[in-house]
């Protein structure tokens, strides 16, 4: 277990400048000393020969490539719009200016 006491929460509290109150402190310095010993078991771990991974199962990548396939052009695209200004939509605005 480690040795850590309310002293020493109450300076960690101080550096990392949370206000923390007497009984928050007494509370800390019980758990800290656990919180430590168990970030330590898991730093133990053999990982040696574990690979990096971002994520805990296989991922495929569902992209497809970039390929140019006929498309409609802006003629066509605004053919059945309402209102056309400069090759857009043109839709009416709804946010003020302020």
């Amino acid at each position: 277990m480690s040795d850590l006491t309310r002293d020493d929460v109450a300076h960690l509290a101080t550096l990392a400048r949370i206000d923390l109150d007497e009984e928050e402190l007494d509370h800390l310095a019980g758990e800290l000393p656990i919180i430590l010993d168990s970030v330590a078991t898991v730093a133990a771990a053999p990982i040696a020969d574990v690979p990096p991974m971002s994520h805990p199962m296989p991922l495929v990548n569902v992209t497809r490539a970039d390929e140019v396939r006929p498309s409609l052009t802006p003629e066509q695209a605004l053919a059945a719009a309402p209102e056309v200004e400069e090759q857009r939509f043109s839709v009416p605005r709804i946010l003020d200016e302020d």
